[in-house]
């Protein structure tokens, strides 16, 4: 990695795994100016997760963390603190779903089934809501 103010080399000087969010935390410092500063490193989840529509298993679509977002925000519409809730509530899912993914491959029954069961120990609202537009269909 470059570093950010004079982009020269880096060297990591600090490392740890983050067990919650599945990412790697690093402290790098630059080796021409010295400057000290943070990464965090995420997986590439359009390239890493692919999704099964259907039930015959031939049409795979990259995993879209987006779509994900957005069908829980508009789940969760109703609360004043809509936008931080849908943000935390879709890394919850697509952290137990990382979990369950065998050989970079989700389908749709998973997602869905997945984010009904975080939806209802959080919000039964936000849950019916999502459950409406996305029926845990075989």
């Amino acid at each position: 990695m470059v570093c950010v103010y004079c982009g020269s080399s880096t060297k990591v000087i600090n490392s740890r795994h983050q067990q919650r969010s599945n990412a790697v935390w690093r402290r790098r410092q630059c080796l021409v100016c010295n400057a000290i500063f943070t990464s965090r490193e995420h997986i590439d989840l359009t390239e890493s997760l692919r999704v099964q529509q259907a039930q015959d298993g031939k049409q795979l679509t990259p995993f879209r963390r987006d779509r994900l977002f957005l069908d829980i925000y508009e789940s969760c519409k109703h609360r004043p603190t809509a936008l931080g809730d849908a943000i935390a509530l879709t890394q919850t899912i697509i952290d137990k779903l990382c979990l369950e993914a065998k050989g970079g491959l989700l389908t749709r029954l998973q997602i869905v089934t997945e984010a009904l069961a975080v939806l209802k120990r959080f919000d039964l609202a936000a849950a019916t809501a999502y459950g409406a537009y996305h029926p845990p269909r075989k």
